[in-house]
């Protein structure tokens, strides 16, 4: 019996490898690679780490660099010239990309009542670290990089509960409070000073493959605050800065700056010893 599965299996086995390229990367090489960066960002964040000199950050650099060629030299076929390039290029943005992820904390915490010091933000909340991630993965993916700046945002998906494609562009000062459940989708473009609360969703109206290389999420202008629960989709839908977007609000249209949409809910309030049958949900 068992000689017949195992051959049936071979069989099928045999055609499904060859429909996809075997893959030649490791998750723990990518969690490495961004935990090292992470650690030149934030080096008073971790025990027994003081802040650290020239000479000590252009050795972390160097290591870094030496990470992500040993990742992505693999990925481009072992082309030394554009693996060289690539470095090149993602090292010079490392700058940028530490102001950005420090303007992100700034914004958790002035946006954050509850946020009682920069340390807080950057060690306990995943709405950070799940931007940190985002900034350094898409950084890569504009850079061209196969499949290592997905990797990295499913990691950050992993870890937070929050998804964001490493395409989408986002600018500064961004925060996602709690940040549970947001979905950004790839072709995403949200401007500066955006907060996201739990639950939002920045998605597509069509799931087709022939929208692949087309705008389908919707862009997000600055100063916009989204309450939990929101979905908004299209990538023809604008939602104009300084706007508010109310809870549970299901948008596929463009609303213009200063706007405030909501859903108008009716509430009622009873007894229950009123009532013929008592409500009982389980959730």
């Amino acid at each position: 019996m068992y000689e017949e599965v195992a051959k049936e299996l071979s069989t099928k086995m045999e055609l499904r490898i060859k429909q996809c390229e075997p893959l030649t990367i490791e998750r723990h090489e990518v969690e490495h690679f961004l935990n090292e960066l992470l650690r030149l960002f934030f080096p008073s964040m971790h025990a027994h780490r003081a802040p650290l000199s020239i000479y000590e950050i252009h050795n972390e650099l160097q290591k870094i660099a030496h990470l992500l060629a040993e990742i992505i030299y693999p990925l481009l076929d072992k082309d030394a010239a554009k693996t060289e390039e690539i470095i090149r290029n993602f090292m010079a943005k490392v700058p940028e990309i530490y102001d950005y992820i420090w303007l992100d904390a700034e914004a958790a915490y002035n946006g954050d009542p509850a946020a009682e010091s920069l340390a807080e933000v950057i060690l306990a909340y995943p709405g950070f670290f799940a931007i940190c991630v985002h900034r350094i993965a898409h950084a890569l993916y504009k850079l061209q990089v196969p499949i290592f700046p997905r990797i990295l945002s499913e990691y950050a998906h992993e870890r937070t509960g929050i998804d964001i494609h490493p395409g989408a562009a986002i600018g500064q000062s961004f925060f996602m409070d709690h940040g549970t459940g947001i979905v950004i989708g790839e072709t995403t473009i949200i401007g500066n000073h955006v907060k996201l609360y739990q639950g939002v969703t920045l998605g597509a109206l069509s799931v087709s493959k022939d929208m692949a290389q087309k705008k389908r999420h919707p862009t997000i202008e600055d100063y916009v605050v989204i309450y939990a629960g929101a979905t908004i989709l299209g990538g023809n839908t604008v939602v104009g800065h300084h706007s508010i977007i109310g809870g549970n609000v299901w948008l596929t249209e463009s609303v213009p700056p200063y706007s405030v949409v909501y859903n108008k809910t009716g509430i009622k309030i009873r007894n229950h010893r009123d009532l013929e049958n008592v409500i009982d949900f389980s959730i």
